[in-house]
């Protein structure tokens, strides 16, 4: 299977498939195609599992195509202005991330709902209780919003971030909350309550923009409906 990712704001990964290749994504992913290919959807595992991927922010069903002639392009487009990042993963290999990042894969990467198991992480970071959690093995792409800083975190280095700015990290680094020091800080810094603790060992991937403060910006300037 080959790939490119083209674009710069807004960037398309497109995938050549040959003969009995398939790639898979969520309900509605795929922005177009070329070739001979066969599309069939489900719910990929049973509605259980559905179910889970919709806490994740994915949809119920989702599209497997597959190409049956000699040699087939399918291309995928983001929701979101960011980067797409493409993932090799080995067998049993997984990444924790955000909710909806998850944006197509091969047929052997598995995808399921991630649970936190702190509550103080749960509660306040940024993305609530449940996450996606890619296993390979295979190849897997991610959406995510801004741009992308990824860090490779030493045995008990820890780096301190806001929730929103936590795109995905390896399942090897712990994850906490922990609570702003000091009440001027609280209440007057702009930066929230609560920061993410991130101890390694593990990769982190940070965003520069997190949706929800695109979301909040544009929200400014909608005009409001009077009644």
């Amino acid at each position: 299977m080959k790939y490119e990712i083209n674009g710069t704001l807004m960037q398309a990964v497109e995938i050549e498939l040959v003969k009995g290749e398939s790639v898979y994504t969520e309900s509605g992913g795929m922005a177009w195609l070329s070739g001979e290919v066969e599309m069939q959807t489900n719910t990929r595992g049973g509605l259980l599992k559905g179910l889970g991927r919709m806490l994740a922010g994915e949809s119920l069903f989702m599209t497997t195509y597959t190409c049956r002639g000699d040699r087939a392009l399918v291309t995928f487009t983001p929701e979101a202005p960011g980067k797409v990042l493409a993932f090799e993963l080995a067998a049993g290999q997984s990444l924790i991330c955000q909710k909806d990042s998850f944006m197509c894969a091969q047929e052997t990467v598995g995808l399921e709902m991630h649970f936190r198991k702190r509550l103080g992480a749960g509660l306040f970071g940024g993305e609530g209780f449940i996450l996606q959690k890619v296993t390979g093995p295979g190849l897997v792409f991610v959406e995510l919003a801004g741009e992308i800083r990824e860090y490779d975190l030493s045995a008990n280095q820890v780096i301190m971030v806001d929730p929103g700015h936590l795109a995905m990290y390896e399942p090897t680094v712990d994850y906490d909350i922990t609570t702003v020091k000091g009440v001027t800080n609280m209440l007057f810094s702009g930066e929230g309550l609560f920061l993410a603790t991130l101890r390694g060992p593990g990769k982190v991937w940070l965003q520069s923009m997190p949706l929800s403060n695109l979301a909040a910006k544009i929200a400014r300037y909608l005009p409001s409906s009077h009644k």
